[in-house]
């Protein structure tokens, strides 16, 4: 079983945990999300496209990312799940943490930070090793494609998270 641990308003954590996706925050009660912008120094980033399977958005194009697991620091909760869903290790990579946005949503015990991260990385395509459950494939895309997928309605965050692809 998945715990994640319960961050107060002050994003500090209240020593308390919650099952994966039980959905039982209290209003001023979160917990954390991570996203890792992976870039190439040519100026294109990893995007992945959802599997079909997935219950939220299938389909839909994003950026690496998940939430972290009790007991685990923000940077390491983005460098696995980069890992996990890409293969790319980014712990030496360029870059690093960018900043944080928040969501609340009254009433639905769904109640989240999101800490971002971009990591500029000299990877060859043959290095990637997607997570097939997760990941339905993948493009090296320009933030202009980004964005229109965006304008398409079919990239996640893009509008919380849209000064990151700017290098």
């Amino acid at each position: 079983m998945e715990y994640w641990d319960i961050y107060d308003k002050n994003k500090q954590k209240t020593g308390r945990t919650m099952k994966r996706n039980d959905w039982c925050l209290k209003d001023d009660e979160y917990h954390l999300t991570v996203l890792g912008v992976v870039a190439r120094p040519d100026g294109r980033f990893l995007i992945t496209q959802r599997v079909m399977t997935k219950a939220w958005a299938p389909g839909w194009w994003e950026v690496s990312g998940g939430a972290a697991m009790a007991g685990e620091e923000s940077l390491d909760a983005v460098l696995r799940e980069v890992k996990e869903e890409t293969g790319l290790d980014v712990s030496g990579a360029q870059g690093g943490y960018m900043f944080s946005y928040h969501r609340e949503n009254p009433g639905e015990g769904d109640n989240y930070f999101v800490d971002i991260y971009r990591f500029v990385l000299d990877f060859d395509e043959k290095d990637l090793k997607l997570q097939d459950a997760e990941t339905l494939g993948y493009k090296l895309a320009t933030a202009d494609e980004i964005r229109e997928l965006a304008a398409q309605g079919i990239f996640l965050h893009y509008d919380s998270i849209k000064d990151v692809f700017t290098l």
